[in-house]
């Protein structure tokens, strides 16, 4: 446990997050100054009357005084004052990095671009099966600050590339990277690469690293070793296979689930499923109520999840698809009897849509493109046969007209939600209720 007395504390960033680090520090004895970037930040209205704070900006006196930096992980570590404050050797860390500092029991750490939301939520779901006292925390859920002083025999971390990048004493039982796949591109020019070297900070001083045998950017730097536990779809030590026209799911060459007794459907989500279930086994929760735990587990929100269903049409609102990677995720684990349309568009934070291409060509494909980068998603059909819209709303109306019995609605846009929403839930929340309008 760190010692924070007597250091000069910035933390940049309020909302749920900054508050926590604010309440943490001050029952620590120490007083520490807030700033943020936003006029008015959420939370601002909760700040204890005791705390300097300053908003509309980052305030560069302030900094050249501090030790200690806790920053947000919305604000990027080149930003010209915080990259001023690392050269002056200021030491700069999320509130992850204190949390793991303080904490005494084993922590599940979970990355990846996609997927990672339906993992850390199936390794609570397994835990509390078995009777353990468990806490979910981190990019999902409470803030970790907020779950430290609960009882606790585990800790599930959800871990972002963000937070991983100010995070220097996770020491997971088991960590996983489910996947790597082009995202926030904005926040990483160097590419994918600089993006991939976040996420693998997760490995370091893990006792177990639970490896996608299916993407070479999810091994560890020096390949795999005697730490490394591999999923996928064949090769690897929990696997999928078929058998007599049935999937199931193998460990170690072993049927142990038949996902016809799942209630989760697709590839993507039955290799979740393999990772979850090699993380439980990492930490030795009973593999019974992982079982379990797999064969009832409805799904989350906003992901893959069927919302209206009426005369052989479908809706499905997968609005969590905010990155290319995701979007084919939920486009390989479809089977459409009739035509699929599919809604793309929002802020495609610079990311390289090519990778759709292949998928749009198809002449049961109808394309339905929206938003800030509307015009360059509905470019991806070569024949031009993509209708653009400005809103989803509109979109869905036009394609309300047509649908016929057998037909699949996807709203799997590969964009972040916020040219046109407050965030990904309230845009499937949208689309659900269009659906049961419209529909």
């Amino acid at each position: 446990m760190a010692d924070y007395r007597d250091r000069k504390i910035i933390i940049i960033g309020m909302g749920v997050t900054g508050l926590s680090c604010v309440d943490f520090f001050l029952s620590q004895g120490v007083t520490p100054r807030v700033m943020d970037t936003r006029i008015l930040p959420p939370g601002l209205d909760k700040l204890p009357q005791q705390i300097e704070h300053y908003t509309g900006g980052l305030n560069k006196a302030w900094l050249r005084t501090a030790d200690l930096i806790v920053a947000s992980p919305g604000i990027a570590l080149v930003h010209p004052a915080l990259n001023q404050a690392a050269q002056e050797g200021i030491e700069i860390i999320g509130d992850i990095e204190l949390f793991c500092r303080e904490v005494q029991v084993p922590i599940i750490a979970i990355t990846g671009s996609n997927g990672k939301s339906t993992v850390t939520t199936l390794l609570g779901e397994m835990a509390r099966d078995a009777g353990w006292q468990v806490n979910v925390c981190g990019n999902i859920g409470l803030p970790a600050l907020r779950v430290l002083k609960l009882p606790s025999q585990l800790y599930v971390l959800e871990l972002s590339s963000f937070q991983l990048e100010i995070t220097f004493s996770l020491k997971a039982a088991a960590a996983t990277i489910l996947n790597v796949t082009a995202d926030h591109m904005d926040r990483y020019p160097l590419g994918i690469q600089q993006y991939r070297a976040a996420k693998l900070r997760i490995y370091e001083n893990a006792q177990v690293c639970v490896v996608n045998a299916d993407d070479a950017r999810t091994m560890p730097v020096q390949g795999m070793d005697t730490r490394c536990i591999s999923f996928g779809i064949k090769c690897a030590d929990y696997s999928l296979n078929s058998e007599q026209g049935t999937t199931c799911l193998y460990v170690n060459g072993e049927k142990v689930l038949n996902t016809k007794d799942m209630k989760l459907i697709g590839q993507h989500n039955y290799t979740n499923a393999l990772a979850a279930l090699a993380l439980a086994d990492a930490v030795a929760l009973p593999r019974a109520s992982s079982l379990a735990v797999l064969s009832n587990f409805n799904g989350l929100a906003h992901r893959f999840q069927l919302v209206y269903e009426s005369n052989g049409v479908r809706w499905i609102n997968d609005s969590k698809a905010t990155n290319v990677g995701s979007t084919q995720a939920a486009l390989n684990a479809l089977e459409v009897k009739g035509n699929l349309w599919l809604l793309l568009g929002g802020d495609g934070k610079s990311a390289d849509f090519s990778p759709l291409a292949r998928y749009v060509q198809d002449e049961k494909v109808r394309l339905y493109c929206f938003g800030r980068d509307g015009n360059v998603l509905a470019a991806l059909r070569t024949d031009n046969h993509a209708v653009r819209t400005e809103t989803m709303k509109e979109a869905m109306v036009l394609i309300a007209l047509q649908v016929q019995p057998g037909d699949i609605v996807l709203l799997s846009s590969a964009c972040a939600s916020l040219d046109q929403f407050l965030n990904f839930e309230q845009r499937g929340e949208c689309f659900a209720q269009l659906a049961k309008e419209l529909g």
